[in-house]
């Protein structure tokens, strides 16, 4: 369901948000709803890159994981042999 909302903005950014969807072929309500869907899934994106760098900075990963990961993913197990 759609809800209808009044925002007021000044009168140049309504100008260029009706310009650019006049380029895009669209709608000014449909320019500013993907405008905040994206402004919110980069806001998401900027909280879980948050969150996974302060999880290693609780418990940094020990440099011989790193080592033993690059030698493990370096082999090849039988079962993926091409022969």
């Amino acid at each position: 369901m759609m809800k209808v909302i009044q925002v007021p903005m000044d009168e140049k950014l309504v100008r260029a948000v009706n310009r650019e969807a006049r380029a895009l072929r669209s709608t000014r309500a449909a320019l500013i709803r993907a405008a905040c869907e994206d402004y919110l899934r980069r806001i998401a994106e900027q909280e879980l890159d948050r969150r996974y760098v302060e999880g290693y900075r609780r418990k940094p990963e020990k440099s011989d994981w790193g080592k033993m990961g690059a030698k493990m993913a370096a082999q090849v197990l039988p079962e993926e042999r091409w022969e």
